[in-house]
């Protein structure tokens, strides 16, 4: 069955907590017939290695640790990892190397940020991820943020389209990621009534997610909060050129 937010739950409202025990069994079989190496650190193991399993799960381990920001709206967005490091190569292995077989790690940190946002919201409430370029999907052959999504027991409701190819974020500055997105995206449907919690991969200004609220108001909908695996830690400005020679 499936609960307001989506969730898969057993047939008596509980957690289907069985999912994440068989899906581990299978990788881990799996890792044994076919070795892989760690797509946080790149050792041989399994998807992820224990230590880079372990960095993951730090923030997991109650909501207080979350890092949280808002968009310009006021709309406050919940995020599980500093993206850098570790964190990062696992994170940037499953977007653009196809390693999928860390989405259930990812998806777990993922997961606490949903519920950290949901928080801040009345039922119902409506899980809407940030839909990814033609462009985007064509290269990777899938949706990172629906796939982490499905794998932390959610029900993606996928109402908004990317309207433009835009420059990948991380090349820009502030004002530049702003006016990238601005107008990238476009509710399928009327959204009158609906409200919405937009999760994405990763924060660093908000302006994507700003936009997505955007999308969802001239529709109709109304954006409650939003959650996301990752965010991008702000640097010093002492910290700016040691940055730049890298």
């Amino acid at each position: 069955m499936i609960d307001p937010f989506g969730r898969i739950r057993d047939r008596d409202g509980a957690p289907a907590r069985w999912m994440p025990i068989v899906r581990d069994a299978v990788a881990g079989a799996f890792g044994l017939l076919f070795p892989s190496e760690c797509a946080g650190c790149g050792e041989p193991d399994r998807a992820l290695c224990i230590d880079c399993r372990g960095m993951l799960s730090v923030a997991g381990r109650h909501r207080g640790s979350l890092h949280r920001q808002s968009l310009a709206d006021g709309t406050v967005v919940f995020s599980a990892l500093p993206y850098e490091g570790g964190v990062r190569a696992a994170i940037l292995a499953f977007k653009e190397r196809g390693r999928t077989d860390a989405a259930g790690a990812l998806s777990l940190a993922l997961k606490l940020a949903i519920e950290a946002a949901a928080t801040h919201a009345a039922l119902p409430v409506e899980v809407c991820p940030i839909p990814a370029t033609r462009q985007a999907i064509r290269r990777r052959g899938y949706r990172p943020v629906d796939v982490l999504l499905r794998r932390a027991g959610f029900r993606p409701a996928s109402v908004l389209a990317a309207t433009t190819s835009t420059i990948q974020q991380k090349s820009l500055g502030q004002l530049a990621r702003q006016r990238n997105v601005r107008n990238s995206f476009r509710a399928k449907v009327p959204l009158h009534g609906r409200r919405f919690l937009l999760v994405d991969d990763i924060v660093t200004t908000g302006a994507t997610l700003a936009d997505a609220a955007r999308a969802v108001s001239a529709a109709g909908g109304e954006v409650v909060s939003a959650a996301t695996l990752a965010f991008t830690p702000r640097r010093r400005p002492e910290e700016a050129p040691r940055a730049a020679a890298a």
